[in-house]
């Protein structure tokens, strides 16, 4: 099952004896386990009915002891097991599974991790629980996640400002997810959408001086704007350290390259081939006239000499690098 399946089924009411929450992204994990204690019960059912235990200080006999018990005054009781990953023994489960409490709501909070599905115990949980895998969003699926999160609640983002966001804070969505509650309650009066102007005022994240900003100069060969990037970078490197600048670079022309590589050069082909949103296809058009493959793949090159000369191969500051890196690149 997916997020929005599992939820909408809580919304309805209809609840499972057991949920296994698996998997490297915490914020679905959460989401889940948050929903089922906000509103599985009610605020008086949960003083004698709602447990929440911790694996690092519980152990599989004392949950399932607990889960066996009837609720008090209520249809339910909820137990959420959260650092489930830390439980020994969890193959004490499967015979639990086999004929879970009716009336209880387990739900386990397994982060960070998954289980071999080659084992009995996972072949057991996906028959009779609801077992969720909680991946990572790839960072060229973020800006379209971040867009449906907001649609959601009525509001919407321009595609600058969501790709500001992700350039600044990655695929971590539980970070991105409070950075966007706090922009909507500081929207104007009447307004629905988040722009990157609003982002920089309230966020400090600069709408001219970011890696997105740097990645279009480059393009466009712009050197007054690259440079000015760069050298704000360098007195800023605590809000732009190199290692970020990087990365990105080296994901921007990566897809470069993967562009050059496409025989259908088609809009629709690029925007599917490369992950983004056709609104960003003429970007890489132009990238691809600025830049030939071969000296595409002789950038993609420095990047990785320079990602480990920052690491400590060279006595050189990270500002001297970053300049130096992007003259290369733009000459």
């Amino acid at each position: 099952m997916t997020f929005e399946n599992i939820i909408a089924e809580l919304k309805a009411r209809k609840y499972k004896p057991v949920y296994f929450l698996m998997g490297e992204e915490p914020y679905f994990i959460d989401g889940i386990t948050d929903y089922l204690a906000e509103n599985a019960l009610s605020e008086a059912e949960k003083a004698f009915n709602q447990l929440i235990l911790y694996g690092r200080d519980t152990d599989l006999g004392d949950i399932i002891t607990s889960a066996r018990k009837f609720p008090m005054i209520a249809s339910h009781q909820l137990i959420i097991v959260k650092e489930a990953q830390h439980l020994r023994n969890l193959e004490g489960l499967e015979h639990y599974l086999t004929t879970p409490m009716p009336s209880t709501i387990l739900a386990f909070a397994y982060k960070y991790k998954k289980i071999d599905k080659r084992t009995k115990l996972a072949k057991i949980l996906a028959e009779k629980s609801v077992l969720f895998e909680s991946d990572k969003v790839r960072e060229d699926k973020v800006p379209a996640w971040i867009s449906a999160f907001l649609t959601s609640d009525g509001y919407q983002i321009e595609q600058k400002a969501a790709t500001l966001l992700v350039d600044f804070l990655g695929n971590d969505l539980g970070k991105i997810a409070n950075e966007l509650g706090k922009l909507i309650l500081v929207l104007p009066p009447g307004s629905k959408q988040i722009t990157a102007g609003l982002i920089e005022k309230n966020i400090g994240i600069s709408k001219d001086f970011n890696n997105f900003e740097l990645n279009r100069a480059l393009v466009s060969r712009d050197v007054i704007k690259a440079n000015r990037i760069v050298q704000y970078f360098s007195n800023n490197p605590r809000n732009n350290p190199f290692v970020l600048t990087v990365s990105s670079l080296f994901y921007y022309f990566a897809k470069i390259l993967l562009y050059q590589g496409l025989s259908d050069k088609s809009r629709e082909n690029i925007a599917r081939e490369l992950g983004i949103n056709p609104y960003f296809v003429a970007e890489y058009q132009q990238a691809a006239k600025s830049f030939s493959m071969t000296k595409t793949c002789q950038i993609i090159s420095w990047l990785r000499e320079y990602d480990l000369k920052a690491k400590g191969a060279s006595a050189a500051s990270e500002g001297e690098l970053l300049k130096e890196l992007i003259y290369k690149i733009i000459h």
